[in-house]
C-alpha cells in the first residue's frame, strides 16, 4: 500500500504564535483570523496545524518511549527520556515537558499551544463559506478529538491539570486567566465527553490512502478504550496511598481516594465497543502474507508455524498501514536521530554506515521478559532450565534452535527455546538479524562485527543486545534516504484485546471472555491458549494461576508488557499499575561488551542507573516559572 504523508506534514501557520504559552490570551495575529477561515483551503491548513502537535515517537531526543527500563545507551547527553530515568528531571527546566514544550534535539511545542489552536479552529470553522455543513462537522470532530487527546497526554504526565475547554477572551483580566487545576476525575470525565462528541460526527473509517492518519470513529473509540482503562487503574482510581490530602489552594481534593469498581465496567464497555467497531471496519490482527526472503534459506530449518509467527510479529510493526494498525503517525523523523537509525546494527561489509548507529540497546531485563516456546514465563516453565540459563549451549544442526542460533556457535541457554516474539525483537550474540537486505550473523563480543564494540567509538550496544523491532529488514544503513520508513503505531488491534482482557478480569474476574481476548494476541505469537498451558501440570509451575483474579492479572500484565514492548506503553502501564518502584529503581544490566572471551563476555554487569522516587516521580514537575506566573497552580508532590 502506498505511503502518504500529505495531511500530517508540518504546516505551522501562526494562528496563536509559536512562542505562546497557554496563559497568553491575545494571539499575535488576531486580525488575521478572518483570513485563515475565509476559504476551505486555508481552513485545511489550520486543520493540519492541529495535527502537527502530535508528539514524535521516533525521535531519539524527543520520544517519551525511552522513559522506561526497556532500553539504554552509552550516549548520556540529550537522550532526554533516558536522562529522566537516570534521575535528571528538574523543576527549573523540565525535560520532555508537554506543559511548556521542549527543544532537546527536536522542537516540540506546548500541548497547551495545541489545545489553544484547536479551540481557535472550533470557534471559527463555522465561518468558512465554501464548505458543506457535513464537512465542517467532520473537521470539527477531528479537532475536538485531538483536543481531548492532548488533554489526555497532559494528564498522563501531570495528573490533575487545568482543563482548557475555551480560550480566554481578549478582555479577560489577569485574575481570570490564573486558572486552577481540575481534579483527576474532572479531567477524565472531560476527555471522555469530548471523545464521545467527536465520535458522533466522525466517519467510521478513513479509506482514502491520501488521508491515512486522519482521525475517524474507529480511532476515537480505540483511544477512548485506553483513556477509560487508565482512569480505572490504581494510580488514578482511589489512590489514597499517595494522594490523600493533596488539595489545591482552595482545599479542593485533586485525587479521588475511594476505589470505584464501576470505572472498570466503563473501561470494559469501551473496549468491547472499540473492538466491535474496529472489526466491522476491517481491522484485524496482522498475519504476514508475503514470501519468506531467500536470504533465510541458506542454513535454516523451517518450522512453518514458528516462521509465520516470527514474520507476522516483525512486520506488524514495520509494514506500512497494515490491517492491525488503527492509528499511525505518518510524520516520521528523517534526520540522523531517527530512532530506527539508532537501533540499526551496522553492516560489516558496507562502505558506509552513516544511518546505522547501534546506540539503543534492550536491557537484560527485557531479554528475560519474553516467554518460553511453550508460552510461559521462563521461571514458570518446568521444561526450561531457569537456574542454568546463563550456562553455555551450542547451536546444533538437528536442533530447533538452528532457526535462531548459528550452527556450531555458543551462546547462553537463555537464548534458546524462546517464543517467536523474542526472536523477532531481540538481537543477541551468535544469533541472526535481518537488515540491510541480508541476514547478519551476529558477533557481539568486543572488537567483533557485526554488533560488537569497536575501539573507543560510542556506536555500540552497551548491553550486548540489539533491538530488531524498529528496523525494517530492507532498511539500508548507508544513507537516511535508504531507511524504509513506516507510520509509528499509536494504537493497534492487539492493544484493544489486551484492554478488554484487563478490564474484564478487574470487573468480573477470570472467564472464557478474558482467555479468548488473550488468545487473539497469543495465537498470532504462535503460542498455545492461555488456559491450556496454565492447566498443564507437566509444563506450568503454578498450575491454575489463570483461574484466580490476582494470578490472571499478572498473566495479563506480562502479556501486555511483551506484546507492546518498545512501543511507548511500558512507562505509562507500569505507573498506572503503581509498580514503578519495582521496575524503575533497579540498575539496568547487560553482558560485559568490553570482553572478547566468551566466558567473560557472558558476565552480567550494571550498565546504567535508574532512579524513581515514590510518589514524586509518578508525575512530572511543572516548571517553577509557570507557578510564579500563576500562583493558583500547585506543584506536583515531591517537586
Amino acid at each position: 500500500m502506498r505511503y502518504h504523508t500529505k495531511l500530517l506534514a508540518i504546516l505551522l501557520i501562526a494562528i496563536s504564535g509559536s512562542s505562546c504559552d497557554y496563559l497568553d490570551i491575545v494571539p499575535e495575529k488576531t486580525q488575521e483570523l478572518s483570513m485563515v477561515f475565509e476559504r476551505r483551503e486555508q481552513a485545511y491548513k489550520a486543520l493540519a496545524t492541529c495535527y502537527s502537535y502530535l508528539p514524535l515517537s521516533d525521535d531519539l531526543y524527543g520520544t517519551h518511549g525511552l522513559m522506561t527500563d526497556e532500553l539504554t545507551t552509552p550516549i548520556r547527553q540529550a537522550v532526554n527520556g533516558i536522562e529522566i530515568m537516570r534521575g535528571q528531571q528538574s523543576v527549573d527546566n523540565p525535560l520532555l515537558s508537554y506543559w511548556q514544550g521542549f527543544n532537546g534535539g527536536v522542537w516540540q511545542p506546548s500541548l497547551y499551544n495545541a489545545i489553544y489552536d484547536c479551540n481557535i479552529f472550533l470557534e471559527n470553522i463555522v465561518n468558512v463559506p465554501d464548505m458543506t455543513d457535513r464537512e465542517k462537522r467532520e473537521w470539527s470532530a477531528e479537532v475536538r478529538f485531538l483536543k481531548a487527546y492532548y488533554h489526555f497526554l497532559l494528564v498522563m504526565r501531570y495528573g490533575p491539570i487545568p482543563i482548557m475547554d475555551k480560550n480566554f477572551p481578549i478582555s479577560a483580566s489577569p485574575e481570570e486567566v490564573r486558572v486552577f487545576r481540575n481534579s483527576i476525575d474532572e479531567c477524565f470525565d472531560y476527555i471522555e465527553k469530548e471523545i464521545d462528541l467527536a465520535i458522533s460526527d466522525l466517519p467510521a473509517r478513513v479509506a482514502n490512502t491520501n488521508f491515512f492518519g486522519r482521525v475517524d470513529r474507529t480511532i476515537a473509540a480505540a483511544i477512548k478504550s485506553r483513556v477509560l482503562l487508565y482512569a480505572a487503574s490504581p494510580l488514578f482510581n482511589g489512590n489514597a496511598q499517595y494522594y490523600a490530602g493533596y488539595t489545591d489552594k482552595n482545599g479542593k481534593e485533586l485525587f479521588n481516594t475511594s476505589y470505584d469498581n464501576d470505572k472498570w465496567r466503563k473501561a470494559l464497555e469501551a473496549a468491547e465497543y472499540a473492538i466491535e467497531l474496529a472489526e466491522s471496519n476491517g481491522v484485524r490482527m496482522y498475519y504476514f502474507d508475503g514470501e519468506y526472503r531467500d536470504y533465510d534459506n541458506a542454513d535454516v530449518m523451517y518450522i512453518p508455524e514458528f516462521t509465520e509467527a516470527l514474520y507476522s510479529y516483525k512486520f506488524m510493526f514495520v509494514n506500512r498501514w497494515n490491517s492491525e494498525l488503527i492509528w499511525g503517525l505518518s510524520r516520521v523523523n528523517t534526520s540522523w536521530h531517527q530512532i530506527q537509525a539508532t537501533t540499526l546494527i551496522k553492516n560489516a561489509a558496507a562502505s558506509s554506515n552513516e544511518a546505522a548507529w547501534q546506540w539503543l540497546s534492550p536491557t537484560y531485563r527485557m531479554a528475560e521478559l519474553y516467554y518460553t516456546q511453550n508460552g510461559l514465563p521462563i521461571d514458570q516453565d518446568l521444561t526450561f532450565d531457569y537456574d542454568n540459563r546463563h550456562e553455555l549451549r551450542r547451536g546444533a544442526s538437528a536442533d530447533f534452535s538452528v532457526f535462531v542460533v548459528q550452527i556450531g556457535q555458543e551462546t547462553v541457554q537463555l537464548h534458546f527455546d524462546r517464543e517467536p516474539r523474542f526472536y523477532a525483537t531481540i538481537a543477541f550474540d551468535r544469533g541472526y538479524n535481518r537488515a540491510h537486505g541480508i541476514k547478519q550473523h551476529l558477533r557481539m563480543r568486543n572488537d567483533e562485527v557485526p554488533g560488537g564494540k569497536r575501539g573507543s567509538s560510542n556506536d555500540y550496544l552497551i548491553t550486548g543486545y540489539g533491538l530488531k523491532k524498529y528496523v525494517h529488514p530492507d532498511s539500508q544503513g548507508d544513507g537516511y534516504g535508504n531507511l524504509v520508513n513506516y507510520p509509528w503505531p499509536l494504537i493497534r488491534m492487539a492493544e484493544l484485546y489486551l484492554n478488554y482482557a484487563e478490564a474484564y478480569n478487574e470487573y468480573v474476574g477470570p472467564g472464557n471472555e478474558v482467555y479468548e481476548a488473550l488468545n487473539e494476541v497469543r495465537q498470532r505469537a504462535g503460542l498455545p491458549n492461555v488456559e491450556d498451558v496454565w492447566s498443564n501440570a507437566s509444563l506450568a509451575k503454578t498450575v491454575g494461576k489463570h483461574t484466580f483474579k490476582d494470578g490472571l492479572r499478572e498473566i495479563i500484565q506480562q502479556e501486555r508488557l511483551i506484546e507492546l514492548a518498545f512501543e511507548g506503553h511500558r512507562y505509562d502501564d507500569i505507573r498506572r499499575w503503581k509498580k514503578a518502584e519495582d521496575y524503575f529503581t533497579i540498575p539496568v544490566k547487560g553482558w560485559d561488551v568490553e570482553e572478547n572471551q566468551i566466558d567473560r563476555f557472558y558476565t552480567l554487569i550494571n550498565v546504567g542507573e535508574r532512579s524513581f522516587i515514590t510518589p514524586r516521580d509518578y508525575f512530572h514537575p511543572i516548571r517553577t516559572g509557570e507557578l510564579s506566573r500563576n500562583p493558583n497552580l500547585i506543584q506536583n508532590l515531591g517537586w
